[in-house]
């Protein structure tokens, strides 16, 4: 039988990366499949001015030197994405197509996704004025023209936040209302950056090198119009990447996975344990944008991947 490891990781962002490092200093010699191609939501975005220690940093450097500070310390690292998991009972079995771990305890930081037009010229334009953050990315766009898709209260938070950069949010959406809760919807309507332009979805996002405008369609009368801009940010919402753990864990209607901390927070059923990161199944842990559908930043994910760590070794010690 192969030797059983203390804690496997499964995800390589910073969740995963911070949770690597405090593991591997603890001396519990982690193994993490940080999936194929690793790095997470960060790879995706160009500059980075809102992680602490950076004035400013490429998305992907900043992960690759997470991902070196690591490696000093000697964690195993396959970059390959986990296949199956059987989390029923310890030792805990975690496979990808070349190779089978066996654990003491798991950390799930597989993460999220955003949610996309699937435009190809959206795709071709992301990071160069497509984004899916408004947080992250508004700050460079200071007096300049936005639009933000989507009819839920996350395209009204993404809305929002732009006005204090913008000069002008144009609002987008497929419908003639919104879904958005009534507080948001009303922040929004009332506020005078900010145009709605009903029943209309975006066929091309405009521009060579970065965003000049939008190709818009109106979904009643089929008419077309152009839209000139500097900047789209989709507010479509996130899928968590936990398809995989669906029948292994207990997961909201949203399919987060529910950490004892986050149950609790959002009334849910009450998942027992002394140990905020823990899952629905001793001795499986979570954290990141796969749990975290509130702040979605790195900086909140690393510090979810610390804690996730620390109470790994302290569940350990106690076993």
């Amino acid at each position: 039988m192969s030797e059983i490891k203390d804690v496997v990781i499964i995800g390589g962002g910073p969740a995963g990366l911070a949770a690597a490092l405090y593991t591997s200093r603890a001396n519990l010699k982690p193994v993490m499949f940080a999936g194929s191609p690793p790095g997470g939501q960060l790879t995706l975005t160009s500059d980075v001015e809102n992680y602490l220690g950076f004035d400013s940093i490429l998305g992907p450097e900043l992960i690759n030197k997470m991902r070196a500070h690591v490696a000093k310390f000697g964690v195993t690292i396959f970059d390959e994405n986990v296949t199956s998991v059987e989390l029923n009972q310890a030792p805990f079995k975690i496979k990808s197509i070349d190779r089978e771990v066996m654990a003491k305890s798991v950390i799930i930081a597989t993460g999220a996704k955003a949610l996309w037009l699937n435009l190809e010229s959206e795709q071709r334009l992301k990071g160069k004025g497509v984004s899916a953050c408004a947080t992250c990315d508004g700050f460079f766009f200071k007096n300049k023209i936005v639009a933000v898709v989507g009819g839920g209260d996350t395209a009204m938070e993404e809305a929002l936040t732009l006005t204090k950069f913008a000069t002008k949010v144009y609002l987008i959406h497929r419908k003639d209302s919104f879904r958005a809760s009534k507080i948001m919807q009303d922040r929004v309507l009332k506020h005078e950056k900010i145009e709605v332009v009903w029943s209309t979805v975006v066929t091309e996002v405009l521009g060579e090198n970065r965003v000049e405008g939008l190709k818009l369609q109106n979904l009643k009368d089929n008419t077309t119009k152009e839209l000139k801009l500097d900047g789209l940010f989709l507010g479509i919402g996130h899928k968590p990447d936990t398809e995989l753990f669906k029948d292994c864990v207990k997961l909201d209607e949203k399919g987060y996975i529910l950490t004892a901390v986050m149950a609790a927070w959002e009334g849910k059923e009450k998942i027992a344990s002394t140990y905020q990161t823990s899952t629905s199944v001793e001795g499986v842990f979570a954290a990141g944008d796969c749990v975290d559908h509130v702040y979605r930043q790195a900086a909140t994910a690393v510090g979810m991947g610390v804690a996730a760590a620390l109470d790994v070794e302290r569940w350990l010690e106690l076993q």
